[in-house]
């Protein structure tokens, strides 16, 4: 069973705000710890030239796995040690590596399948913990400049679809071979929709950071649960998002098109047994505070079918990245 992330950030005290290709392995390392099969790393919007600098060194790591003979990754997760839960227990200490007896081994690195890039070209007025300074024009030559030499790797580019020669760039980013998902978005219902016939295909962690219901407005959100044909991604912590909204979800929306991701980012911490919620001074959330098998393991605790949480981990995401 392959288990892919397909947005985080970092973990444990690492993230991909980085020129150290050792830190993006240990990233890798503590995501297979808790079952993770497969990551896109998540960069963060900042100048070009820095962005790059992490894609580079992002891509090392990724050059640095296929040397290594560990790989492919696999994980797993037939054996329920567990009561009521489909993932096995953590290793006391909160070290994050699941306990050898009950495992039988320890989980291999989380392979880096390519990067997801969270912006530059996003709406300032939703920037939500990214720096809003580091917002640009959707623009070809911006474009060109940040993707220069990474159209390899890079997978996913978040972008904004409301603003001024968006849908442009996203006709031409989809025309790449990459994927398109909306988000940090004041975007229209309307505006979504046009995203998405210039060619998006998924939404950035749905509700969080854009424009939420309005009775004679539905907005982008609205958008992502009525198409029944674009993704959208969840994170399924307990602060992200509310219960019943969670329920409202899965009610709504197709299950198929729903992909369960972490935002996980430097401050998550790998104990498995006490999730804060990660907030700045001003109460903002930073970032998610579970892998995504701690949140398919809590909406399963939650009531959840096991059956369709373990799809939002495992088959949704690897559709969604083939073109499904």
């Amino acid at each position: 069973m392959r288990i892919i992330d397909i947005h985080t950030h970092g973990i444990g005290g690492y993230d991909t705000r980085t020129t150290r290709i050792d830190h993006i392995l240990k990233i890798a390392k503590i995501q297979g710890s808790h079952g993770v099969s497969e990551i896109l790393l998540t960069i963060y919007p900042t100048s070009i030239e820095i962005m790059r600098e992490n894609l580079e060194t992002v891509r090392k790591a990724m050059e640095k796995q296929r040397n290594n003979p560990i790989y492919p990754v696999t994980s797993r997760l037939q054996s329920l040690p567990r009561k009521n839960s489909p993932f096995p227990p953590l290793e006391k200490g909160g070290k994050g590596e699941f306990d050898k007896k009950e495992r039988g081994r320890v989980n291999k690195p989380a392979k880096i399948i390519g990067m997801h890039l969270e912006g530059p070209f996003l709406n300032p007025s939703k920037c939500g913990a990214l720096d809003r300074r580091s917002l640009i024009l959707p623009t070809e030559q911006n474009f060109e400049k940040l993707i220069e030499g990474f159209k390899d790797v890079v997978k996913i580019i978040t972008v904004a679809p409301e603003m001024k020669g968006a849908l442009r760039l996203i006709r031409k980013i989809a025309g790449r071979g990459i994927i398109v998902s909306m988000g940090h978005s004041d975007a229209t219902y309307a505006e979504a929709e046009a995203g998405f016939h210039a060619g998006a295909r998924g939404i950035t962690h749905v509700f969080n950071a854009m424009r939420g219901f309005h009775h004679r407005e539905p907005g982008i959100a609205e958008f992502g649960l009525l198409n029944p044909d674009i993704f959208i991604e969840v994170i399924a912590d307990p602060y992200h998002l509310h219960p019943k909204t969670l329920e409202l979800i899965f009610k709504v929306k197709d299950p198929r098109k729903i992909i369960i991701v972490s935002d996980t980012v430097k401050k998550t911490k790998t104990s498995g047994r006490s999730k804060k919620g990660i907030f700045d001074t001003s109460g903002r959330l930073l970032g998610g505070s579970m892998t995504i098998t701690e949140s398919a393991r809590r909406l399963i605790e939650l009531g959840h079918a096991k059956n369709v949480i373990l799809k939002c981990i495992t088959e949704n995401p690897r559709m969604y990245l083939n073109g499904g």
